[in-house]
């Protein structure tokens, strides 16, 4: 053997072997490739790349079917075994983990069965099929100008690093223990969220200790409350600039995809170039609020509330709403508009073939409620508590994940290696 092995630019260390997935594997298999009938009574499932969350298939999302067609399609090779990887290979491509369910699961054909031999342990190849440099394989053999899939033929030629089988489970042990971490944080995040859902329910349409309620426009409210169209209670409403950017200039504008869970947070930072009158006419004042009038269907009416420190200005599918200080707290709007947006979307939006617009007359025309200004203070206080809570867990699992996609590119090249004794048992 050589003394270093490559693969797409990549050395792997003398002692590891390079095989080719088809080789290291018993068999290589996808699910059916029809999809039988939806049986509302169906005792079983059949899942497909949709269903992946993480790293198991989520039964509850999956289509139901009948007996028959369950049957059917495990005759003809479509039920994983425990141990067997599953590799998504249409649609979202790369998605890999180790089937370990209890479940009666089918599979349709945009996901591969992928039966390991013993010299190839299971946790290790969905990781290694996950890793850059085996990636960068399976992107290249990509097939199709519609849907971009894998097809087997290609997917059993993808070459792989095999250590040897103590080294694959210890660095299968490894990541796995950073997943369980991920995971954690990613239960705590849901649970927070599901806090924050039943908080805004409950605060933004019931208030904070009211007995008495009356019926609105807008539904049933706290007495105190009023029922007010959206433009009443703005200083200004305004469009944002049809500008060309650039990667350097002198302001740096946000745009649509810089609305994040409720907040400007800036990606990719783009920037123009304006003279003093148009800088002064478009620039953010901390409080402001920014609405995307124009995306798809889906994402349109997307809110987040400006608090950043700096010279921004903001782009033209972004509406500026500046609220009457004196009579609304801009976080609190920020958060009603939040909460309401399935509800603005369906008022308010206009269809086109890829898109939806939402126009600043129809905005300014939506009523909201509108509590006395401390009680809307309160709120959003209350609401902000649970929000930096959430963003410390986010951080967190990105942190976690940062450290994931390190020890992926170090272990999974042998870059770093993980020891074992003589006898296969680990130690450190």
């Amino acid at each position: 053997m050589s003394e270093s092995i490559t693969i797409s630019n990549t050395e792997y260390p003398k002692d590891w072997d390079i095989v080719r997935l088809g080789d290291a594997s018993i068999n290589i298999t996808d699910g059916s490739h029809f999809s039988p009938k939806n049986d509302k009574n169906g005792e079983y499932r059949i899942a497909t790349v949709a269903n992946i969350i993480e790293n198991h298939i989520d039964i509850d999302s999956c289509k139901k079917i009948s007996k028959e067609d369950y049957e059917m399609l495990v005759k003809n090779g479509c039920k994983p075994k425990k141990g067997d990887v599953l590799f998504s290979k249409d649609g979202t491509v790369g998605l890999s983990f180790t089937f370990r369910q209890k479940e009666d699961i089918v599979l349709l054909s945009s996901i591969a069965i992928i039966s390991p031999k013993e010299s190839l342990y299971s946790d290790y190849c969905a990781y290694v099929l996950k890793s850059p440099f085996v990636f960068q394989q399976i992107v290249g053999s990509k097939r199709g100008t519609g849907l971009r899939r894998i097809i087997l033929q290609d997917l059993k030629r993808i070459k792989i690093p095999l250590p040897p089988l103590p080294e694959q489970r210890r660095i299968a042990e490894v990541l796995g223990t950073v997943d369980s971490a991920i995971q954690k944080v990613g239960g705590a995040i849901e649970k927070t969220e599901r806090l924050k859902k039943g908080l805004m329910q409950r605060l933004l349409t019931k208030g904070i200790g009211h007995e008495r309620f009356k019926e609105t426009e807008i539904g049933r409210v706290p007495e105190e409350w009023e029922a007010m169209r959206l433009g009443d209670v703005l200083e200004l409403c305004q469009y944002g600039l049809s500008v060309k950017m650039e990667e350097t200039g002198k302001y740096p504008i946000i745009k649509m995809d810089d609305i994040v869970n409720g907040i400007v947070i800036p990606d990719k930072v783009k920037y123009i170039d304006l003279d003093e009158k148009t800088f002064k006419n478009f620039k953010l004042e901390k409080g402001d609020i920014l609405f995307n009038r124009t995306n798809s269907y889906e994402l349109v009416g997307r809110t987040g509330i400006f608090l950043l420190r700096g010279d921004y200005v903001f782009a033209s599918y972004l509406i500026r709403l500046r609220p009457k200080k004196e009579i609304v707290d801009s976080q609190f709007l920020t958060f009603y508009m939040v909460f309401s947006n399935d509800r603005i979307r369906q008022q308010l939006a206009t269809r086109a073939v890829h898109q939806a617009n939402i126009n600043a007359t129809n905005l300014q025309n939506y009523n909201i409620p509108l509590p006395p200004l401390p009680e809307q203070r309160r709120i959003a206080e209350i609401l902000s508590a649970v929000d930096r809570k959430l963003e410390l867990e986010r951080r967190r699992k990105g942190k976690l994940s940062r450290v994931k996609k390190g020890l992926m590119n170090e272990l999974l090249t042998g870059r770093k290696r993980v020891m074992v004794e003589n006898d296969g048992s680990i130690y450190k």
